[in-house]
């Protein structure tokens, strides 16, 4: 079923053949209807911002430990919303400390897996709402 958020492009393919007989040329009127935007766009986009917004507030947190900041509210606040996203991930490698600046693996890890989920979801959305037929020829 169609979203409300699908195009159409109506193409007019017009061919003029030469008949083997000099007569007048025979002309043939043709347009097809094409589906553009078939999937789900809307619940894709939704699902790339939220993959985004994850991994970004994941780099902010890989940013701030291996440039060693200190403990102010706003870094405290970070650690604290990122710590549930990247807790699956902790131990896999080691981390590396060097004075303050700490080598945090696990954020990386944890950027590369969501957006792999992220991929993934977005194949699903894309698997369950294509278009049954991409291409609808009008006479």
């Amino acid at each position: 079923m169609a979203d409300s958020y699908d195009r159409e492009v109506v193409r007019q393919e017009t061919t003029t053949g030469e008949p083997v007989r000099p007569v007048a040329p025979v002309t043939t009127s043709r347009t097809a209807v094409y589906r553009e935007g078939g999937y789900n766009s809307r619940a894709i986009q939704a699902v790339w911002w939220i993959v985004a917004f994850v991994d970004v507030l994941i780099a902010i947190r890989f940013l701030l430990k291996v440039l060693g900041a200190n403990p102010a509210p706003f870094v405290r606040f970070m650690y604290d919303i990122t710590w549930p996203l990247v807790v699956w991930f902790h131990g896999i490698f080691n981390t590396a400390q060097e004075g303050r600046s700490i080598f945090e693996p696990e954020s990386l890890v944890a950027m590369a897996v969501y957006a792999l989920i992220g991929w993934g979801i977005v194949s699903l959305i894309r698997l369950m709402s294509r278009p049954r037929s991409t291409t609808t020829v009008v006479d």
